[in-house]
């Protein structure tokens, strides 16, 4: 994964921030949200583009408003994007099947004779 290429990609919103914050707030546009088009995009080999597909859709995005500075919101929401996608790209190796060891059988066993002998005392004598 390219990543110089990929924030080349990534395309930005920009609209005001909700919350507390005074006429700041109210006149800048700091909040920004960061998106990325997996499908048009040239810095994914083919087999990263079906991993993010099937994982996070064929549009990343990302929101920050975290910050007064436009730019330092617009860093944020990139590296937001980029976490996104260095997840979504990662192998994850398969689970071999192993069978249960020995040992571990005998444990399950005695665990459930123990369990039954407890059972089998809360009986009433009456039956």
């Amino acid at each position: 994964m390219d990543v110089e290429s990929i924030r080349s990609e990534i395309a930005f919103r920009f609209s005001r921030s909700s919350g507390p914050g005074g006429q700041h707030a109210q006149k800048s546009s700091t909040r920004a949200e960061a998106l990325f088009d997996v499908e048009e995009s040239a810095a994914l080999t083919p087999a990263e583009k079906k991993r993010v597909l099937a994982k996070l859709g064929p549009v990343v995005r990302a929101a920050a408003q975290d910050e007064r500075s436009q730019l330092r919101n617009r860093e944020l929401a990139t590296d937001r994007v980029l976490e996104q996608l260095r997840e979504a790209t990662k192998v994850r190796r398969k689970r071999r099947a192993t069978k249960p060891t020995t040992a571990s059988k005998e444990r399950r066993l005695d665990e459930k004779k123990r369990r039954g002998r407890t059972k089998q005392l809360r009986r009433s004598t009456e039956d």
